[in-house]
């Protein structure tokens, strides 16, 4: 037995009802991660059992704990999935080069987790030096992600290919990073064969297509394969003939023209991907080629349409071949029509993610929109509906209160008004009641996104009803400090806060501090706290890492409580006191004006 377990074991009071090594491997069938930490609660040999047999790890917030602590605390971690920069991050709200830099951690796992396996990493910054040190250093490494990363390119693509002889899982979506080569494909080995997940979607340029369909002909086990807009119609029907067993496709462009036999031949191969559950991509989509994916949708379960501008006469053509589908993604362009197409042709329906065509321009007019119309059809023919992302420029009450009657479901509610502050388009009354009714219909909500006029009632409802929630995000609402005091009052589970543009202040601000050390992490940027609530909130709980951030210092967020000791689990982000922060710590002028 490991010496380090003998002095683990001699520090528990009462002795283990079960040996060790049998604790180990029940607990060993543990999967999910909340379950695993209430076991570790139970008894110190039952946390010491948990620390042995535990393989995979979750870390929400980067910052919540130092990479030193995560080794000493695991010693056999197998798997690791590492998040970084707030959600806010994706609407371009966060500051450029605000951390959460991957490399001090694979420092620490190269010399503690040498068995290290799978690394899935979301809102980091990723260097092609990091990326190197992953291919040497673990050579039993088999998968990794990068989801909305940064600070690398295709030369660090490059050296996990060469390296990483192991490799299942290749993972690259929605991340920013300089693209130098298209040839880093070519950079696998010969004899690799054992990808079943390659996914280059979001890369730029054009790929080595030969070696692209070597690669592809002898990954015999390829379940998911998603390429980029550089792959023409004629090459993803090569590849789809390669690789019949595929079960989730992401397309290239799908504006290319082909003659009548190539659009045949395309048609025949997707006919052929008879086990297809998933499909995305179709990028520039065009209504003439669409029908060649009709054969290919009647077992999908998940249609990612989130890059495709169509509108709803070709969207209702196509939702008409996918009855079983649990999972849709699409821009507002389909208008309400298309929804009422989704609601009259996908009962099975759990999951719909309405995007804008075009956030960042929101006067401009590309098209149909989506109103309450379109959700309310949805809620009346999809009544297993429990998540929903969606993006519209007005809303009522009664609509909302009308949804959540007809899915009482919900898990995961974001209902997101683009213009802020817009009150309910008929009566110009708040928002309050419309998600009143969502807090007290839904009594499994866990996540919520809260939009439009909204008063501070609309936050005491959620404080008394929201007793499952985790996860709230709030923009331009409230009125006072009560609000979220109300929240933090209530909410019991609530595990992230982020606010943006709201009138809290310091006193909403420390009226949550029995509550912060048992949550993940609070942000708060363009709000009404100032240098001395967070100084105070510092001093009062010191375990905390209360945080302030500036687009112009190129470096970690400032850290108020302990410089650079990542020991707590609460990040405070505050705009409006960034230049106070500088000069009291470091002495140091901020010229940003934010």
């Amino acid at each position: 037995m490991d010496p380090r377990r003998s002095r683990d074991s001699a520090e528990s009071a009462n002795p283990p009802l079960f040996p060790e090594e049998v604790l180990e491997r029940v607990l060993s069938l543990l999967q999910a991660h909340k379950d695993r930490n209430s076991a570790s609660l139970v008894s110190k040999s039952w946390y010491n059992a948990e620390r042995w047999s535990r393989r995979r790890l979750f870390i929400g917030n980067c910052y919540s704990v130092s990479p030193g602590i995560v080794v000493r605390r695991f010693p056999n971690i197998r798997s690791v999935t590492l998040k970084g920069r707030p959600r806010f991050s994706d609407f371009n709200l966060v500051p450029q080069n605000w951390g959460a830099h991957v490399y001090p951690w694979l420092l620490m796992f190269a010399d503690c987790y040498p068995f290290l396996e799978e690394l899935r990493l979301k809102r980091m910054t990723v260097t092609d030096e990091g990326l190197k040190l992953l291919s040497l250093k673990f050579q039993n490494f088999k998968a990794l992600t990068l989801c909305s990363c940064d600070g690398f390119s295709t030369h660090g693509l490059a050296s996990i290919a060469t390296h990483c002889r192991n490799l299942t899982e290749f993972d690259i979506q929605e991340n920013h990073l300089d693209e130098f080569s298209g040839h880093w494909l070519s950079c696998f080995p010969e004899n690799t064969s054992s990808l079943e997940v390659l996914n280059f979607a979001s890369l730029n340029n054009e790929v080595d297509f030969d070696a692209l369909e070597r690669l592809v002909g002898r990954c015999h086990r390829l379940k998911t394969l998603k390429v980029n807009s550089c792959v023409t119609l004629n090459q993803l029907q090569r590849l789809l003939v390669c690789a019949p067993g595929l079960t989730d496709i992401g397309t290239g462009s799908f504006s290319h023209e082909l003659t009548a036999h190539e659009y045949s031949e395309l048609e025949r191969a997707f006919s052929g991907c008879k086990n297809l559950r998933s499909l995305s991509g179709l990028t520039e989509a065009s209504s003439l080629y669409l029908p060649v994916i009709y054969p290919g949708c009647a077992k999908l379960t998940f249609l990612n349409l989130s890059y495709v501008w169509l509108q709803n006469e070709e969207f209702s053509k196509l939702i008409v071949h996918c009855p079983l589908l649990q999972r849709l993604w699409v821009l507002d362009s389909i208008g309400d029509e298309g929804l009422e197409a989704v609601g009259e042709n996908c009962p099975l329906l759990e999951e719909l993610r309405v995007f804008p065509a075009d956030p960042f321009i929101p006067d401009v007019v590309h098209g149909p929109t989506v109103t309450e119309r379109g959700f309310l059809a949805v809620s009346y023919g999809c009544r297993r509906l429990h998540y929903v992302l969606y993006f519209c420029c007005e809303m009522t009450n009664a609509a909302v209160a009308t949804i959540v009657q007809n899915c009482p479901d919900f898990t995961h509610f974001r209902l997101c008004i683009m213009n802020p502050g817009q009150p309910d388009y008929v009566t110009s009354e708040p928002m309050d009641e419309a998600f009143g009714a969502v807090v007290k219909n839904c009594s499994k909500l866990r996540r919520l996104g809260v939009s439009g006029l909204l008063t501070d009632r609309a936050f005491e409802y959620i404080g008394i009803h929201a007793k499952n929630l985790e996860m709230l995000s709030v923009a331009f609402a409230g009125d006072s400090d009560s609000a979220m005091e109300s929240v933090l009052r209530g909410c019991p589970k609530l595990r992230k806060l982020e606010i943006r543009d709201s009138p809290f202040g310091n006193a909403a601000l420390l009226s949550g501090m029995k509550k912060y050390e048992l949550m993940r992490s609070l942000w708060m940027s363009a709000c009404k706290v100032t240098i001395n609530g967070c100084q105070e909130l510092a001093r009062e709980m010191p375990s905390l890492n209360v945080e302030g951030g500036c687009p112009a210092i190129r470096s970690d967020p400032v850290n108020i409580t302990s410089m650079g000791n990542w020991l707590g689990s609460c990040i405070c982000f505050c705009t409006s006191v960034v230049g106070d922060i500088l000069r009291d710590i470091y002495n140091q002028e901020c010229s940003c004006k934010a």
